[in-house]
């Protein structure tokens, strides 16, 4: 994979949540681990041919399309306490609306 394709994610990203790209690459950089300068949010940018979740996540985008809704998925692992949310980007915003 081209540096350039990762890295054009990572500033795409970190222009959504009004932050930067760390500079250089993330933990070698000094500055912190994450791939944004977030102050409050610590921002891991993933870009991989296979993601495991990502055909039941591609299956309920088809889903939401046919009710006219926004797609979101909420994984936990069996025996782990942490869900996981999986969302369009480009929805997030749309989606905090709803949040309590």
């Amino acid at each position: 994979m081209d540096r350039s394709t990762w890295k054009k994610d990572e500033m795409k990203v970190a222009r959504f949540f009004d932050t930067v790209r760390t500079p250089l690459s993330g933990i070698s950089s000094r500055h912190s681990g994450s791939d944004t300068l977030h102050k409050d949010l610590y921002i891991e940018i993933k870009m991989r041919k296979k993601i495991p979740f990502l055909k039941t996540f591609k299956e309920t985008i088809e889903q939401a399309k046919e009710e006219n809704k926004i797609p979101l998925v909420v994984f936990r692992e069996k025996g782990s306490r942490i869900p996981i949310v999986m969302c369009n980007l480009n929805d997030l915003k749309k989606i905090g609306e709803y949040v309590i």
